[in-house]
């Protein structure tokens, strides 16, 4: 390897390239004035304070207008994905928020290792493939199935890009996390306006006021099965609610990114989660269910809308999910396998329920797994797992026995917290709409 050359003539803080065969030096690279999908750099996040490194996913060119000029010109645009940080951070941006000291153009490396970690090489996304995105209200998984695989990656490559920026909706402005597939005229508006009661869509301000003033609805379809506190529930029937039920989809699939898309609403039942005031009843989040679930799955697909979340609605939801299965004289538990932050907020639900249950019951031995899971409508797996998380279950003959540590009651009783959860004497319910039918 060639020695490094002392270049007295260059400043001591500039970068020095590799020497060349011939002993002699390259300079060092003019930066980018454009740059390509594939390539890496940092990139000043919003407000400044940061820099992330990402990798530009796409680019395009678009017609903005500045405040200073009259007409509008083109600017070129690259959407990038912000390493290390989920999806839903991904978004456009201009070239001046790029830090070019930092650039890496794409490499035959690089390639290689997003093929192996995607197990496929990049396709962009077409028209046909668009066509084909259904809307369901539930969701699937890879699961180590290479067919469910496939399409996880297909699905990951089709909503690897925004289509929707924000939505405005009742009173708020709400940035959008991922891909929905709304048709084609609506898909790519930099916002998009939502009625909070009918979920109905459109692309201009001005049709969205005229909406407004001429909607009737002020709550959900289907029947109230709940109201408590300023909270309301409503059930409704995906087959006889078709299009509200579509439009819920299109909307929470802002939100979610393994939300499965396919239009056929029918097998499912929505129980739409809303805060009440004289002007009517806003969606605050909802759950889906099978109407007959082979698996006993009581959740299908979960969603707290971002502008209402870390206010405890999440578990009034999972609380009300296992109301209702307790109704039905079953057990159930959610569709498998559950997200990172699905996982942290059943195992938050179940702790608080199993020890709620072995304070209120103290030590006895006709306390079991399956009584357990009879008065609180859990399976006896996620009993079993969430006991096994706490050190608090043992083997003795072969059977689980709950071990009940008085010491771990008493601390969790000191940091418990006030849960907001469904209050089962306001839940007027017997069975689901369409039963009978």
């Amino acid at each position: 390897m060639a020695d490094d050359i002392n270049n007295t003539d260059k400043k001591p803080e500039a970068v020095v390239a590799p020497a060349t065969g011939e002993g002699k030096q390259e300079p060092p690279a003019p930066p980018p004035t454009e740059l390509n999908v594939g390539d890496r750099c940092q990139v000043r996040w919003r407000d400044g304070t940061e820099q992330l490194w990402a990798r530009i996913v796409e680019k395009r060119t678009s017609k903005k207008r500045k405040a200073s000029q009259k007409q509008e010109q083109e600017v070129l645009e690259y959407y990038v994905h912000y390493e290390n940080h989920d999806r839903r951070l991904d978004e456009w941006v201009r070239f001046e928020k790029f830090i070019l000291e930092t650039y890496h153009p794409k490499s035959t490396e690089d390639e290689k290792e997003n093929t192996e970690q995607d197990g496929e090489q990049p396709v962009r996304p077409t028209t046909r493939h668009q066509g084909e995105i259904r809307l369901t209200g539930g969701n699937w998984h890879a699961s180590g199935d290479p067919t469910l695989a496939e399409l996880e990656r297909e699905h990951e490559e089709i909503t690897k890009i925004k289509n929707i920026t924000k939505i405005i909706m009742g009173g708020f402005e709400v940035e959008a996390w991922y891909f929905s597939p709304y048709p084609e005229e609506y898909a790519h508006c930099d916002t998009l306006y939502i009625c909070e009661y009918c979920l109905k869509y459109m692309r201009a301000v001005r049709t969205y006021r005229k909406h407004k003033s001429h909607c009737t609805c002020r709550h959900p379809p289907g029947r109230e099965i709940y109201r408590h506190n300023g909270i309301s529930v409503f059930e409704v029937d995906g087959k006889e609610s078709r299009v509200y039920c579509q439009n819920l989809c299109l909307l929470a699939k802002l939100f979610l990114d393994h939300k499965t898309l396919y239009f056929d609403t029918d097998p499912f039942l929505f129980y739409i989660v809303c805060q009440v005031d004289e002007y009517g009843a806003h969606i605050v989040g909802y759950f889906s269910k099978e109407k007959k679930s082979a698996e006993d799955y009581n959740l299908a697909c979960i969603l707290t809308l971002p502008q209402y979340q870390n206010q405890g609605l999440g578990k009034f939801i999972i609380s009300l999910s296992y109301e209702l299965t307790k109704r039905e004289g079953t057990t159930g538990s959610p569709e498998k396998p559950l997200s990172d932050l699905g996982k942290i907020s059943y195992r938050s639900y179940w702790t608080h329920v199993l020890f709620t249950l072995l304070k209120r019951e103290g030590p006895s031995p006709d306390l079991t797994i399956k009584s357990i899971s009879k008065s609180t409508g859990i399976k006896q797996e996620d009993i079993i797992s969430t006991l096994q998380s706490l050190d608090m279950i043992k083997c003795w003959k072969g059977q689980h026995v709950v071990y009940v540590q008085q010491e771990v009651l008493k601390n969790y009783k000191k940091k418990d917290s006030d849960f907001l959860l469904c209050h089962p004497e306001y839940l007027r319910w017997t069975e689901p709409l369409g039963k009978a039918k």
